[in-house]
């Protein structure tokens, strides 16, 4: 087997766990990890063989913008606080303890190559928690948290990682150097991230296409990413920026078409490129068996007590700032999304698993430091890396589900449907306004005008039946089930339409480009 068969395997895995995760209850990134594990003990699977400074540019960009198109700006801003104690200073904290425990049980580890450890196995994976808290029906105000904590925690920790890095390579450290370093990347990667969001934005009113403007949306977080890399600047924070900039300038209420293909093409990538960056988590299984021979003891024995601080750190700080939270959150935050109980902490406690930037960073550390020397102990960094990998992702990603039944952390499907109820009334009311201004300017027939009223109060109903009367709920239903009478006969007469369409396109003569013109149209209309 080839490099190319083995990332196909992975791009078909990565298809396959999705259906076989929600049967068995487990996430799709974790069952895809068991996945790289698995082949990676098989002998005629290679290794896997890309450069260590092309994973974080390849995989992290497509992950962060499908990641932030699910949420906006006014949510992280409403969850500053939350978010600033669990991306920021928890990312501060245990890479300070993981530091001390290794430099302190690793013979011969530097304190500069401590703290780099410390630093990659700092930050949980937002991937990974994004999928795991979206598939256990967690309540929203949690799943808010771990998006914002797993997009935010890896700027820190890569910046931190680069300072600790170069401390190691270059023999010196100067604090104010690296928090001087520390806000110009974050200033150049806003600037960066600012310009390329307004940049796409106009680009994007010039493609007009919906084609075209989703194949824009595809590069732009790759060109986010190398862009502030080249100019010193965090590419993470530069991506982040421009996604949420496009998020909500982007796409306008009328465009339709880009909205509906670019989700669906967005939610192809987020499962492709997610599949694939966590089966390479498992593969890595080969670099570590060759680096464990002759002392697994040894090694299992740090990355087990590395994975042990990793994990009671997190407890530890989240009691506390879960507390300070809750006591700093006044009446007036009503947007800001905090635990509500010692249950709900104890999931945001476990749900954080380490993946992707971890492995990348790990693998990205240099061979050699500024005066040709080996750099010190980077197999045995690797190595406790992958470890705390492993654990938190199987061994927490596994038992995530049984906890959160056991603890009974559902969402709070009630409070959902009360909001889902309200934006209907106020679509109801916006399409009856229109009509209102409509009317004023344009003489429409008595009939026509009470259609189209009766539409407008549809298009409330059909998003929540609840908002209308017995008797008008009654109506709407009969009028649904008529509606999906006539929608199915349509559906058979546009099938039927179809089929003789595809079947002229192998006739003797026929133009395929014609056919598949005549064939697009009938698709749009079989949408409607």
């Amino acid at each position: 087997m080839d490099q190319l068969a083995l990332l196909f395997m992975l791009l078909l895995g990565a298809l396959l766990s999705v259906p076989i995760g929600d049967r068995l209850g487990l996430p799709a990134p974790v069952l895809m990890t068991v996945l790289g594990i698995v082949l990676a003990l098989l002998e005629f699977v290679p290794n896997v063989d890309i450069p260590p400074e092309l994973i974080l540019p390849a995989l992290l960009p497509p992950l962060l913008y499908a990641a932030v198109r699910r949420t906006s700006w006014r949510q992280f801003a409403a969850n500053k606080r939350p978010i600033f104690l669990l991306a920021v200073a928890l990312v501060f904290v245990t890479m300070a303890c993981v530091a001390t425990v290794a430099h302190a049980i690793v013979p011969g580890l530097p304190i500069a190559a401590a703290f780099a450890l410390g630093a990659l196995v700092a930050p949980p994976d937002p991937v990974a928690a994004t999928a795991v808290a979206g598939q256990l029906g967690l309540p929203r105000r949690l799943v808010s948290i771990l998006e914002g904590e797993g997009l935010f925690n890896d700027v820190t920790a890569i910046v931190l990682y680069h300072v600790a890095i170069a401390a190691a390579v270059g023999g010196t450290f100067s604090p104010w150097r690296a928090g001087l370093d520390l806000v110009l990347s974050a200033v150049v990667a806003v600037a960066v991230g600012l310009a390329l969001g307004w940049g796409a934005y106009k680009l994007l009113d010039l493609l007009g296409d919906a084609t075209l403007q989703i194949g824009l949306t595809l590069l732009v977080p790759y060109v986010s990413y190398v862009l502030a890399e080249e100019l010193h600047g965090s590419g993470v924070l530069a991506v982040l920026t421009t996604a949420m900039f496009l998020a909500e300038y982007a796409v306008g209420a009328d465009d339709v078409m880009t909205r509906l293909a670019g989700h669906t093409v967005w939610d192809v990538v987020d499962t492709l490129v997610t599949g694939v960056a966590f089966g390479l988590i498992g593969l890595e299984l080969h670099n570590a068996i060759n680096t464990a021979s002759g002392r697994w003891g040894q090694l299992l024995g740090w990355a087990a007590a590395i994975a042990g601080v990793v994990i009671l750190v997190r407890l530890v700080w989240l009691l506390p700032a879960t507390w300070l939270t809750q006591r700093l959150h006044a009446r007036r935050d009503h947007d800001e999304d905090i635990p509500t109980s010692w249950r709900e902490t104890v999931v945001m406690w476990w749900a954080g698993m380490r993946g992707v930037a971890s492995v990348a960073l790990a693998l990205a550390i240099p061979l050699e430091t500024e005066n040709g020397s080996p750099f010190p102990n980077r197999e045995e960094i690797i190595f406790i890396a992958f470890g705390v990998i492993m654990v938190t992702l199987l061994l927490q990603g596994l038992t995530l589900p049984w906890l959160v039944g056991r603890l009974g952390v559902r969402a709070d499907t009630e409070r959902e449907k009360d909001y889902e109820k309200a934006l209907a009334v106020r679509a109801a009311k916006a399409a009856k306004q229109r009509l209102k201004e409509i009317e004023a300017v344009e003489e429409l027939p008595e009939e026509l005008s009470e259609q189209m009223l009766r539409r407008a109060f549809d298009i409330g109903m059909r998003i929540s039946p609840d908002i209308g009367d017995e008797e008008r709920r009654e109506a709407q239903e009969q009028r649904a089930r008529r509606l999906k009478r006539v929608r199915r006969i349509q559906g058979e007469m546009l099938s039927a339409a179809r089929h003789e369409v595809l079947a002229a396109r192998s006739e003797p003569g026929a133009d395929p480009e014609i056919v598949d013109r005549v064939l697009r149209h009938l698709d749009v209309r079989s949408l409607r």
